[in-house]
């Protein structure tokens, strides 16, 4: 009863067909043993131990996982199991005919039987996978003819699912550009060229999608299949990215091409110790903690175990939202959440002789370029005042660590955002020198679910019907995964110099017209792509790294480490000019020509 209640009702007529097939090979190994040594095994002697190998078969396969549906019955996995299964119970029997008195067979027989057993098990199973697959080639005419792209870990575990007889897709040919794999066959599929050869290959094999099967992959892996699959005019699906997967693949892991990874997979190297150590413990406060970078933030340094975590912000719905998305509660009440406006000088350093935070992560900011060339004394007062109030409590109450979150558009600046981000840069570099602590800028470009970014008025533009607007079809943006961004960002706050601006390595910039076709073609309707030029402030292209800037990289591969000037008393004096209402990107650009000019470089730790 408890044997039955164990075993999954489809296990359990394989336990009965082993247990049939152990017993027969039992009895071809008494026959055998019998024809070559003339020694005689009376069948009583014989049934005395038959029932102690066919319950060690039966316990080490339920142990293992052979008899309760681990692997699907007929595949590499399942005969693997199934040899494991053999080898422990026939150890079992031989040790159990040893401590017999008298002993009931001779001491080769169990050996003997559990290797007949184990090939004559295989039979069935392998007839039975057979006879399916043929079920499936004459079932399989609704299925999409399907070419794999990869033919590594990615297609060996998807391949069982693709042939399942209820699969919507039929596997018929694997393309990879290992030339050692050419002419395999995985999971019965053969592998019959390179990617390079898909537009052949598809058509003469009538396939209707391509599947990418190599979960590692990195974003210009992906284009550059997309890009194959487009020309040879089959639809596009793709496995997720390995970091996405838990407890391994299933036929529900395929799905369409995304923009992240199109534009956002990349393989990245953290140290997660350095990452810990300079967090674990200690009392960090966050900024903007209700904006995209900022929850994110938030939600990675709350895992490496802080002693206290202040989130700060001026949006207490925002707040609210990233206090559930870390720990499914929003206690507003709780000392973590912070309402106030960095604007607001005493408020800001209220907080800082309060709270007394070791580690600040400085992410609050305007940040939407054409907003901000609309209303640029707006930028003034929140990205350059609102920063120097956050710096000069920084530096007051004794912070160990600040961080300040930049961008890519502070390198040789032409817009508002640009202009004030470089100017934060500039003050950070500052504080570094008042305070002789660890003061650094991080610098990346466009992040992949950052809110209000051009990936978001595409879905809506699409969802909408069209058309998406693109300002020309030669512009390009740096993009990244806002969980990468955010993580080597503090992996940035664990090697960073005082002084130093850390660029983040976004990889190659990317065509948005790629973009916005992507998202055209994955539309059930036509979607239009309507080009409407340059606006004020838009650059054609964006740099990471200014001019006068060196592509340094001591620490790690991906984070460059440059020097960037500190800000001088005449240039802060032009910025907090009192007389000059209404002026703010004249402000900021004449600071920013005097910081140039003067180069007055502080940096504490070189």
């Amino acid at each position: 009863f408890a044997l039955r209640r164990r075993l999954p009702r489809s296990s359990a007529p394989l336990v009965v067909l082993d247990a049939l097939v152990l017993c027969c090979a039992y009895v071809a190994a008494t026959v055998l043993i019998r024809d070559v040594s003339d020694v005689s095994i009376p069948a009583g002697d014989m049934l005395r131990l038959l029932p102690v190998a066919l319950g060690l078969q039966v316990a080490v396969g339920l142990a293992i996982g052979t008899y309760i549906g681990r692997w699907r019955v007929g595949t590499f996995g399942e005969g693997g199991g199934l040899l494991a299964t053999m080898s422990l119970s026939t150890l079992g029997t031989w040790i159990a005919n040893q401590l017999i008195n008298p002993q009931p067979v001779p001491r080769p027989l169990p050996v003997l039987a559990g290797f007949i057993a184990v090939v004559a098990m295989e039979v069935p199973r392998a007839l039975w996978r057979v006879q399916l697959n043929r079920k499936l080639t004459r079932n399989s005419a609704p299925a999409k003819r399907v070419v794999l792209l990869g033919g590594g870990e990615g297609a060996f575990y998807i391949l069982p699912y693709l042939q399942a007889p209820d699969s919507d897709y039929r596997p018929v040919a694997i393309l990879d550009d290992d030339v050692t794999k050419r002419f395999r066959r995985i999971q019965g599929v053969p592998v019959v060229g390179s990617t390079a050869q898909l537009t052949e290959v598809a058509r003469r094999l009538r396939a209707e999608v391509a599947l990418i099967a190599i979960p590692s992959a990195d974003s210009e892996v992906v284009r550059r299949l997309v890009g194959l699959c487009d020309e040879a005019g089959l639809e596009v699906k793709a496995l997720p990215h390995i970091s996405e997967l838990v407890g391994g693949l299933t036929a529900g892991d395929i799905r369409a091409v995304s923009e992240a990874d199109v534009l956002g997979r990349r393989a990245t190297e953290l140290d997660l110790e350095a990452m810990a150590s300079h967090l674990r413990g200690k009392r960090v406060l966050i900024t903007g903690a209700g904006g995209s970078i900022g929850s994110e933030l938030s939600r990675q340094v709350y895992r490496f175990g802080p002693s206290e975590l202040y989130l700060l912000d001026r949006d207490e719905s925002a707040l609210h939202g990233v206090m559930l998305s870390m720990t499914g509660r929003a206690s507003l009440e709780a000392d973590t959440a912070v309402l106030c406006d960095i604007r607001d000088r005493e408020a800001v350093r209220g907080i800082f002789a309060e709270r007394r935070p070791e580690v600040v992560f400085h992410a609050a900011a305007l940040k939407h370029v054409n907003m901000l060339e609309r209303f640029p004394d707006e930028a003034l007062k929140t990205n350059v005042i609102g920063t120097k109030h956050v710096l000069d409590a920084a530096v007051e109450f004794g912070t160990e660590r600040f961080i300040n979150i930049s961008t890519d558009k502070a390198a040789n600046p032409e817009n508002v955002l640009g202009l004030s981000k470089r100017l934060t840069e500039c003050l950070t570099s500052r504080a570094a020198a008042q305070s002789g602590r660890t003061f650094v800028s991080v610098r990346f470009g466009n992040v992949l679910g950052s809110r209000g970014s051009m990936l978001e008025t595409f879905r809506k533009q699409v969802a909408n019907g069209g058309p998406i607007t693109v300002t020309d079809p030669h512009v390009t943006r740096y993009f990244m995964m806002v969980e990468e961004a955010v993580a080597l960002t503090i992996q940035s706050a664990a090697i960073g110099r005082s002084g130093e601006v850390l660029i983040l390595d976004m990889g190659e910039p990317v065509l948005i017209e790629d973009v916005a076709k992507l998202m055209a073609a994955g539309s059930p309707r036509k979607i239009a792509i309507e080009y409407i030029g340059l606006r004020p402030g838009e650059k054609l292209h964006e740099i990471l790294i200014g001019e006068g800037e060196i592509d340094d990289r001591p620490f790690h591969p991906e984070i460059t480490q440059t020097l960037v000037p500190a800000i001088g008393e005449e240039s802060l004096a032009t910025l907090l000019n009192p007389d000059a209402p209404n002026a703010a990107r004249l402000l900021m650009e004449r600071a920013c020509e005097q910081i140039s000019a003067n180069k007055s470089v502080v940096h504490a730790g070189h």
